[in-house]
């Protein structure tokens, strides 16, 4: 079913990819992508349960829009470990303003998707998007 405002559908592969993150934690992150060709949204890359948060934002192009998931681990106050699901809708500035369009108006359908997001940020450069802005959305 595609989405009306932007036409984009969503492949089965980036909902399979994410019941994997969230039920069996089998990735740290998982970014994904509109290819315009195909009209849907795509998994363009999974990040090993080992790798970190640089890793994470390494894989973000610097200029070109994507969307991403984060499996965030931390320990709170009372000393208690515990992991958030990260939302990020990564749009650089420098990036195409039809991407930027299309990203926009593809998010809340793609969201609806992926059950079990917990945070969601947008992000237009890397420091909106910095350990320490995840840090502080997840307690």
């Amino acid at each position: 079913m595609a989405n009306a405002a932007s036409g984009m559908a969503v492949n089965d592969d980036c909902k399979l990819k994410f019941l994997e993150l969230k039920a069996k934690r089998t990735y740290r992150f998982i970014v994904f992508k509109i290819d315009e060709k195909l009209k849907q949204v795509i998994v363009e890359k999974v990040g090993e349960p080992t790798l970190g948060y640089d890793d994470f934002a390494a894989s973000l192009p610097t200029n070109e829009c994507r969307y991403a998931i984060f499996d965030f681990d931390f320990v709170t106050e009372e000393n208690c470990q515990k992991s958030k699901i990260f939302f990020i809708a990564w749009s650089p500035d420098t990036s195409r303003v039809r991407s930027k369009m299309l990203y926009a108006s593809s998010k809340d359908r793609f969201k609806r998707e992926l059950d079990g997001i917990q945070v969601e940020l947008q992000a237009t450069d890397p420091t909106e998007m910095g350990l320490d802005v995840i840090r502080g959305r997840a307690n």
